[in-house]
């Protein structure tokens, strides 16, 4: 009887490494992207991860290592527009062709239905503007464009490149929005990103690289939460009645400005030992390290 292990992953990233000349880009690298889940490939400017993705699409040859989709190498999908969308950093549009006919083109490519041009269209927000020359584009409308070609095919796993690079507030925002929806959707979602701040509210798990190296990899939260775990900001009416009752509780406690600070202790926690002790709660929330603190942590490297 034949066993059957685990299901495989969308995307599955085994021992990769590649080198160039005398420069080792990516050194060893594996991880996982997960259906239904946004991953966050994140470091700084440098560090491979345009590299990872450019070997995971079959654009350079691996050193060492291997970068698959549910185990084949993307020249091997039978239909790649279906299973894989992606859009590079350097993505190019005819600048006299209309968003629309852009789209036409890559769907006649493809042998994708019209009707899924108008819906991208609408996915992205540019059916007003589609009849008009993508050289009058802003880069934000630019970046709506790619997306919309890369889910002209209805993949099953989204890969983006520095999607927030140029892009305005409302643009971020609306990014963001548009990775939940799309994870919610069940497909697999990776984007690389140095600018940790504006994917950390999007994303539920992050792959952290720094000079082609592993540096951190899991949930955000077990990534950014340190080595103690969970902590907790709490203000009280009185602090030091609060304070006390968490150290006899056998708590750490960490002025922390106007409140204190609880490591390796959930808000739960820290409320159950504030109630035991009538101890009256002005503030209690969950605390993470800063982004840029936790990056530090894990890479000595300071990030834009």
């Amino acid at each position: 009887m034949r066993h059957h292990g685990p299901p495989m992953a969308p995307v599955e990233i085994r021992g990769l490494s590649k080198k160039f000349r005398h420069v080792r880009a990516v050194n060893d690298l594996s991880f996982d992207v997960q259906a239904g889940r946004v991953t966050g490939f994140l470091g700084p400017n440098g560090a491979g991860k345009s590299t990872t993705l450019r070997a995971l699409l079959g654009l350079v040859r691996p050193t060492t290592g291997t970068a698959t989709f549910a185990g084949r190498r993307y020249e091997q999908l039978d239909q790649p527009s279906t299973q894989v969308g992606a859009v590079l950093e350097d993505a190019a549009f005819h600048p006299g062709r209309t968003g629309r006919n852009h789209l036409r083109v890559l769907a006649t490519t493809g042998d994708h239905p019209f009707t899924r041009v108008e819906t991208v269209l609408e996915t992205v927000g540019l059916t007003q503007a589609a009849d008009r020359r993508v050289g009058g584009y802003s880069m934000g409308m630019r970046q709506r464009l790619g997306i919309a070609a890369a889910l002209l095919g209805d993949p099953e796993v989204l890969i983006l490149d520095e999607p927030t690079n140029g892009l305005d507030p409302p643009g971020i925002a609306w990014m963001r929005g548009m990775l939940r929806e799309q994870a919610a959707r069940g497909r697999a979602v990776l984007v690389s990103s140095h600018l940790l701040a504006e994917v950390a509210q999007s994303v539920d798990d992050v792959v952290v690289i720094a000079k082609g190296e592993m540096r951190g990899h899991g949930t955000l939260e077990e990534v950014l939460g340190g080595d103690e775990g969970p902590a907790t900001f709490v203000r009280a009416q009185d602090n030091d009645q609060l304070a006390n009752a968490l150290q006899e509780a056998g708590h750490t406690v960490r002025p922390d400005g106007e409140g204190l600070l609880v490591p390796g202790v959930s808000a739960e926690q820290v409320g159950v030992v504030a109630g035991d002790a009538g101890a009256y709660l002005i503030h209690l929330a969950p605390q993470a390290r800063s982004l840029e603190q936790a990056f530090f942590a894990l890479t000595g490297e300071v990030m834009t």
